[in-house]
């Protein structure tokens, strides 16, 4: 049963289709800007206004900017010999948020999963490749999730950087920073032990 009109209800639709929200969390967040409409509905649609107008993805690594090539790519800060290769956008915000890494990104636009039906031609391999035999890059470290879809789609474009003239890693996997072997699945466990380092 509807206890408001149609517009109302179109947004709290709306706001529950956003991840992390469902549908009382979705009426939360509309009551919530219907109560504070200056102060936060107005600003929040012409945010979004300029984000439909403005946001594009980055032709060079596929990150998403105002500008084109990104913030990121236009760094000269940056270090031009590593190219972290992540699966997608939120990845690549995360290691900036953790400042992990000071090298190039490419966002493959995903990870190779073929009960999903995306294979190499939806994501952005060939230009990964391309990019690392620039002269520059002696490094291509692949910053993709330890899952089935992600490990496959890292030994797949190891397979295809194998006449590339650089190094390619992969991140560590095993125990997290603060986690207590008790509470860990087995499969980290055994990535840990093989992984083991010096003291």
């Amino acid at each position: 049963m509807a206890v408001a009109g149609p517009e109302i209800e179109r947004l709290i639709q709306l706001l529950a289709r956003l991840p992390g929200l469902g549908p009382r969390s979705a009426r939360r967040a509309a009551l919530h800007l219907i109560k504070k409409r200056e102060a936060l509905m107005t600003p929040l649609t012409s945010a979004l206004q300029v984000a439909i107008d403005r946001i594009q993805v980055c032709k060079t690594c596929g990150n998403i900017d105002t500008q084109n090539p990104c913030t990121v790519c236009t760094d000269p800060r940056r270090d031009d010999a590593m190219i972290v290769v992540v699966a997608d956008v939120a990845d690549l915000w995360a290691l900036e948020r953790a400042k992990a890494s000071n090298g190039r990104y490419h966002v493959l636009g995903g990870t190779l999963s073929p009960l999903d039906g995306v294979g190499p031609q939806d994501l952005t391999i060939d230009a990964l490749v391309q990019r690392a035999h620039a002269a520059e890059v002696n490094e291509i470290i692949l910053a993709l999730n330890a899952t089935v879809d992600g490990q496959t789609t890292a030994h797949y474009i190891t397979d295809l950087l194998q006449e590339a003239n650089v190094k390619i890693t992969r991140l560590a996997h095993g125990v997290p920073v603060g986690g207590e072997l008790d509470y860990l699945d087995e499969g980290t466990l055994s990535a840990a032990m093989r992984q083991r380092t010096l003291f």
